[in-house]
């Protein structure tokens, strides 16, 4: 998959890779993995769709200048200027955790109109109770601190070593460690990523989203709520909670899967949004 890159108005930078024929479908990832994410279901949909897998900012090869806000509303603007550039002004677009979370918040603010929209696993409505993701917001906090802001992007890699991966899948994959590796093979040092991070985790807004509860209902796209049945952190209440209240919903579950549904099951993921997407 070739590396290309969208430029959004402000010189944010998005770092992407694309392979295959057909309408081209966005796969967003989720929080502090990469692209990578997504690569096990490009040989599974490649034949139907163009896979489009791009890195979030402060991802990958992504924007990581701490010049920019990073506040949600900062982020979503920029999901939905890429989306809307690269794959046109009725995208099909989906996402996973932070990227499913901010695919809802550009969608919701109508930055974006998807004609198809995918939502794999996340906290959506909820507060966010992954023990992971709130550790590494408390940690990030003192990237703003002049010196420690390269021993903490040091001390990233130790935290979540290739291991961390294999743990996060349902049938521990080890291809999964290869997966975290590769999405803080930068990190070491990397001062500007450590200040960015740190200015983002102090504008995440604490406590649940409420306010998606009353979107839902004004979301008249086909949705699909495709969630695993092994991901503790994102059980299937979330979904079923949001299925009642979206006018064109459909949950679909993938036995077998946990946090890396691509990882557990490729086949199996690619044929619901194959099936779904058309």
């Amino acid at each position: 998959m070739k590396l290309r890159l969208y430029h959004h108005p402000d010189g944010a930078r998005i770092a992407y890779r694309e392979q295959g024929t057909g309408p081209r479908l966005v796969l967003w990832h989720s929080a502090l993995l990469s692209h990578r994410e997504f690569a096990p279901l490009v040989e599974e949909l490649e034949h139907r769709h163009r896979v489009v897998l791009p890195d979030l900012p402060l991802h990958g090869d992504s924007e990581d200048r701490p010049r920019h806000p990073y506040t949600l509303d900062w982020l979503a603007e920029v999901v939905a200027g890429f989306c809307t550039d690269v794959a046109g002004p009725r995208p099909l677009v989906g996402g996973h955790g932070l990227g499913a979370e901010l695919v809802l918040r550009a969608v919701t603010q109508r930055r974006m109109a998807p004609s198809r929209l995918i939502l794999m696993p996340s906290a959506m409505h909820r507060a966010e109770r992954d023990p992971r993701w709130r550790r590494w917001r408390m940690a990030a906090r003192l990237g703003a601190v002049p010196g420690l802001d390269r021993l903490l992007m040091h001390g990233a890699r130790a935290a979540l070593p290739p291991s961390a991966g294999v743990r996060l899948s349902a049938r521990a994959d080890p291809a999964a460690g290869d997966l975290v590796r590769h999405a803080l093979a930068g990190a070491g040092g990397n001062v500007n990523l450590a200040r960015s991070w740190s200015r983002l985790v102090r504008r995440l807004p604490p406590g649940p989203r409420r306010e998606l509860l009353d979107a839902y209902p004004g979301m008249a796209m086909p949705t699909l709520l495709l969630w695993a049945d092994m991901d503790a952190q994102h059980p299937q209440a979330i979904a079923e909670e949001a299925l009642d209240l979206l006018p064109n919903g459909l949950l679909r579950i993938v036995p077998g899967t946990g946090f890396l549904m691509a990882y557990d099951d490729p086949v199996c993921v690619a044929r619901e949004i194959t099936a779904f997407c058309g």
